[in-house]
């Protein structure tokens, strides 16, 4: 039963995640273009920003997920060099790390949290680097702009 719940709260955190980087992006497209009282070079640097506090989000999202999930008998727990004996703060920690595959190995998911903690990887690999690719053609626009310009 645990494995059919963790199933569930990882494809719900997965899709949701998803979903939010997928708008964030779009909105990002629609609305840098039309910052036109900034220098488009500082239009890449707003959207990196904005794109920041976006992963960051997702970020508390996995920790949520993970926090949720460890208060479910059965489920699993994060071990390690605690900071907060499992609580919402190292769940946040462990997933900056897991999202970013840091990996640093103090703080490790113990039981079907284990999944998540795969997931929260994978999942963050795309994210990041559909981010990396958006900035990088946004930075072609733009770029290309100013040497029109000249």
């Amino acid at each position: 039963m645990t494995l059919a719940i963790a199933f569930l709260i990882n494809t719900t955190v997965v899709i949701t995640t998803m979903l939010i980087h997928y708008e964030a992006l779009f909105q990002l497209s629609k609305r840098l273009p039309k910052l036109c009282h900034i220098r488009p070079r500082f239009q890449v640097l707003v959207g990196a920003v904005c794109i920041f506090f976006v992963h960051v989000f997702e970020i508390w999202l996995f920790a949520l997920a993970f926090y949720v999930s460890s208060k479910i008998e059965g489920m699993g727990s994060l071990t390690g060099n605690l900071a907060h004996a499992g609580g919402l703060l190292d769940c946040v920690y462990f997933s900056f790390v897991t999202f970013t595959t840091v990996g640093y190995g103090d703080v490790v998911a113990q039981g079907e949290l284990r999944h998540l903690g795969g997931i929260e990887a994978l999942t963050g690999i795309i994210l990041i680097t559909w981010s990396a690719s958006f900035l990088f053609v946004e930075m072609q626009r733009n770029w290309a702009d100013l040497r029109k310009l000249k």
